[in-house]
């Protein structure tokens, strides 16, 4: 015979387990064991819960909401009705548990999960995947997928409205914003967690646009993500393969005379031809990779000036490499320098350093430190994009400067923007007070030069003197002036 469960008076749970058995009369007699289970259920039904429940939240997890996505599928697909996934991530939630505590942000997390039911509908699904991840299905939505992106973005802004709204945790009280992804379904895909990738990617595009807003996935978004991933795969090899190479741009007086120039990375890819710096520089940034690249520039600038010790016409010039804020701050970057110096065998003077007005105030400290070190064996700086930043008079009197460069953007309408002409003389007219060089770059026409040579800025790098280009061009151009 079968068990029987029983539930007694009070609550608990028995479990019955019935066995026929003949007795010396012969006759059929029933006896029963009966086992208290009660501990038992509860404690399968709490290993069913954390099979799919969050245990902070009670939401439904991960492997519930896949379950219930297959499900809203098929539903889709039977009534042709939409649906839609919002990803939501929370900006700058590390900043919370980093500041006030995990237990903190553990409360912050619960109200979040609080206000996101009073922002759907009955039937809808809300889940937390772990962290700050939360994820709303919605289901029956209209069957025009206009109509259905519209309904979406009703409940989107509804949980944007509802999560901004500040939070009382404990003796604090809080602001915090969400980014929000969204995607729609129909029923016809069946990669359910291509649908949480696609919706995790509007995200990121929600908090690339500045974070506390929704942005709906496209497949140009994915075409995107791909070839940021391919590219950055070929960055990786790309040292190893030999694919970078350094072009050269002139930096010339008004009467012609190349005193510089200023050394330029491209990548010459096996695939893509000449990718531009403003596409990999970037990548190399977010990557780390920008410090063996930048530390190879640095050796191949060097490696360039001891060669052209030996000929009259660029034995004097000085060359100009660009160093990013990451490369500059790193441990060990003066005595990086030092190497590729002392490796080439070059007269430091004859380097010098291009660095940002961000880089250099990012932490002014450890860049005059470095700055002084490496002034007192000779090597120059020039401040790149002057202009464009906010650096004060008292940064500049304490920074080791040995020029100002003029941002081209400043230069492009001198002569026809009255601003910009007079930013570009009160920057000339700075540099000149404060004994520092003065360059202008973007310098295309020759009325843009002669505003220049009039208002006492004496050099200038620009498409009007010369493109970058290969060495081998470079040097061409440099024989025949």
């Amino acid at each position: 015979m079968n068990s029987i469960p029983h539930i007694l008076q009070g609550g608990r749970l028995v479990q019955g387990f019935p066995k026929n058995y003949i007795v010396s009369d012969g006759e059929e007699r029933v006896f029963c064991s009966v086992h208290d289970i009660t501990q038992r259920k509860a404690a399968e039904e709490a290993i069913q819960n954390l099979a799919f429940y969050d245990p902070l939240t009670l939401l439904p997890n991960r492997r519930l909401l896949l379950d219930r996505l297959k499900q809203a599928l098929a539903s889709s697909s039977r009534s042709r009705k939409e649906g839609a996934l919002l990803f939501i991530d929370l900006d700058n939630f590390k900043t919370l548990n980093d500041t006030l505590g995990h237990d903190i942000g553990d409360f912050l997390l619960q109200q979040v999960a609080q206000r996101l039911e009073s922002c759907v509908r009955e039937g809808d699904t809300i889940a937390r995947l772990g962290g700050d991840e939360f994820v709303v299905m919605l289901e029956g939505l209209s069957e025009q997928g206009i109509e259905a992106a519209a309904q979406t973005e009703v409940i989107g802004e509804k949980i944007l409205t509802a999560l901004n709204r500040p939070y009382q945790l404990g003796a604090h009280e809080y602001r915090n914003t969400p980014s929000i992804g969204a995607t729609i379904f129909d029923g016809h895909q069946q990669a359910l967690e291509e649908l949480l990738k696609q919706a995790d990617i509007a995200m990121y595009q929600a908090k690339k646009a500045g974070r506390n807003t929704l942005r709906f996935f496209d497949p140009q978004m994915q075409a995107n993500i791909t070839a940021r991933a391919a590219l950055e795969e070929g960055l990786h090899h790309a040292l190893a393969n030999n694919q970078f190479m350094l072009h050269y741009q002139v930096q010339t007086t008004h009467d012609g005379r190349a005193i510089g120039a200023e050394a330029l990375i491209r990548w010459q890819h096996p695939k893509n031809g000449l990718v531009s710096p403003a596409v990999f520089i970037p990548l190399a940034e977010e990557t780390g990779m920008i410090l063996p690249i930048g530390q190879w520039v640095l050796e191949s600038a060097c490696a360039r000036i001891k060669q052209w010790e030996s000929s009259f016409y660029t034995q004097h010039l000085q060359l100009a490499v660009n160093v990013s804020a990451r490369q500059f701050h790193q441990a060990g970057f003066v005595e990086q320098v030092c190497q590729a110096i002392n490796s080439s065998a070059i007269k430091p003077d004859r380097l010098k350093l291009e660095l940002t007005e961000s880089l250099v105030l990012s932490d002014i400290d450890d860049t005059i430190l470095k700055m002084n070190a490496l002034r007192k064996i000779g090597v120059s700086f020039s401040m790149d994009d002057f202009g464009t930043g906010y650096s004060s008079l008292s940064s500049l009197k304490k920074l080791p400067i040995t020029q100002l460069k003029i941002d081209q953007s400043f230069v492009r309408d001198i002569t026809s923007d009255p601003d910009d002409a007079v930013i570009v003389q009160t920057i000339i007219a700075m540099a000149r007070n404060l004994g520092m060089e003065i360059i202008a770059e973007g310098v295309e026409t020759e009325a843009q030069r002669a505003f220049l040579e009039q208002h006492g800025c004496p050099v200038c790098q620009g498409y009007l003197f010369g493109r970058p280009m290969p060495i081998e061009q470079f040097e061409a151009q440099l024989n025949q002036v």
